[in-house]
């Protein structure tokens, strides 16, 4: 199984480098608030949350945030619509601190970020520590995949973005703390997480198709920070610097000084289901024509939830008996709470004008979770032109064809490169009549879902949790 691999991987070539003293936090379970990356959203961390959970940590000292527009701008310095400069994206996340410090009393927390939302962090920690004479209330900071010295690094090319390891953003951040040039400073411990290679924002060259090849400056220690404790996991991905096992156990050992009991999710015998339906989503348009994901809530979308056979039969994925839940989202956004029966996949149907009727496969949820966020998707005329259209998307990673063992509908995916991980979704397109089941597989777990008319207006997601 792919978590079997990933541990041996890591037990043998899991590397430190910057490796300063370091102060156990004082309170055995700090507020821990997690910042999630660029165009993504607080369900991104829900093993997460579940990890921590599974080793004692009060779910109410777990708090993921959610930024309403979570890609970056273009230009750091030009408004964009539908997107956040690294100024707001600052000042969303000191709000949401202030508001965890004062509900749960504490006198620090713990930040944790993937990605983009490690930018989020050290703007915060940097700018508050210029205002408070060095304090913040902050303990321990750990970054995981953060383009901390840019995806490119690239003298007249695009400095204007978050992500230029030339541009005044991050020279700003990286700029030497001390005599030392460290690039973190003190009290605030600090942890980065990377992949040894595989990261698909810390190349050498540019992977993928636009500007692929061209040479970006930047390492695969880009994510790295001097001053901090700098650990490199084996064959992790851009967002398993973040989400996977490994990563969790790394995280859970440097804000506790040990190990973790398990890096697995234990199950609960209750469990309760919660979360939010945003707006425009992927394939979401701009009305200046841009286009660009959201976090907002989609007031007057349906959501219907239905147990389904996961069987790999004929019957596969098909409902099983009446809606177990049904609720039309308000101003809010929310949902829930949906109390689900433990070993039971379901299948979340969304409705709302201007979308396709989006239906969301899920395999059975181990634990409780107030973060399942969802979007329907809209569709295109080539879209409604198959028969039935299916995405497989991996949220909490990337799709590696030398490394996992994948298949959608009884084949292997189509496109992947032959090593690396670069497509996080992929797409199958059926021009064939009728229903029938459709399955994947990824790593061990599997997925059921049905095609669903794309000419009638529907669009079908398979989401894997791992």
């Amino acid at each position: 199984m792919y978590r079997t691999r990933t541990m041996a991987l890591a037990a043998a070539l899991l590397m430190t480098a910057g490796t300063p003293a370091r102060a156990v936090a004082t309170d055995p379970t700090p507020p821990i608030v997690f910042v999630h990356g660029n165009g993504d959203s607080a369900a991104i961390w829900q093993t997460t949350l579940w990890r921590f959970e599974s080793n004692g940590w009060p779910r109410a000292r777990l708090h993921a945030i959610e930024l309403p527009y979570p890609l970056a701008r273009d230009d750091d310095t030009v408004a964009q619509a539908g997107r956040t400069s690294t100024a707001e994206h600052m000042a969303y996340l000191k709000s949401e601190i202030d508001k965890v410090l004062k509900a749960s009393g504490a006198g620090a927390v713990v930040l944790i970020g993937n990605s983009r939302g490690g930018n989020a962090i050290r703007n915060y920690i940097q700018t508050e520590q210029a205002s408070q004479n060095g304090r913040v209330n902050v303990s321990h900071a750990i970054l995981g995949g953060t383009p901390n010295h840019g995806g490119f690094a690239i003298k007249g090319f695009r400095e204007g973005s978050e992500f230029s390891g030339t541009g005044p953003f991050l020279t700003g951040l990286n700029a030497p703390k001390n005599a030392n040039g460290d690039e973190v400073a003190g009290p605030v411990h600090w942890m980065t997480v990377r992949s040894d290679s595989n990261d698909k924002y810390a190349q050498p060259f540019v992977q993928g198709a636009a500007n692929h090849g061209l040479a970006t400056n930047v390492s695969y220690a880009g994510p790295e920070l001097k001053g901090a404790h700098n650990v490199v996991i084996a064959g992790i991905d851009h967002r398993e610097t973040s989400f996977s096992a490994p990563a969790f156990a790394a995280a859970y050992r440097f804000i506790t000084g040990h190990a973790a009991a398990t890096d697995q999710i234990v199950p609960e015998a209750q469990i309760e289901l919660s979360g939010s339906i945003s707006g425009l989503g992927l394939h979401s348009e701009d009305p200046n024509g841009g286009n660009y994901e959201n976090n907002l809530p989609l007031a007057g979308a349906r959501l219907t939830i239905y147990a389904t056979d996961s069987s790999t039969g004929e019957q596969g994925g098909a409902r099983l008996g009446l809606a177990r839940y049904a609720h039309l989202i308000g101003p809010d956004g929310r949902w829930g709470p949906f109390k689900a029966s433990p070993g039971v996949s379901y299948e979340f149907e969304i409705a709302a004008r201007g979308y396709a009727t989006t239906h969301i496969y899920r395999s059975a949820f181990p634990r409780s979770s107030n973060v399942v966020n969802m979007h329907p998707l809209r569709i295109t005329p080539e879209q409604r032109a198959a028969g039935a259209v299916l995405t497989l998307a991996r949220m909490r990673g990337y799709f590696d064809a030398a490394r996992d063992q994948i298949s959608f509908d009884g084949k292997p995916l189509a496109g992947l490169p032959p090593v690396g991980a670069l497509d996080s979704e992929s797409t199958l397109v059926l021009h064939e009549p009728g229903t029938r089941a459709v399955g994947a597989s990824f790593n061990g777990e599997r997925l059921v879902g049905r095609s669903w008319s794309a000419a009638q207006g529907h669009l079908v997601v398979l989401e894997l949790t791992q």
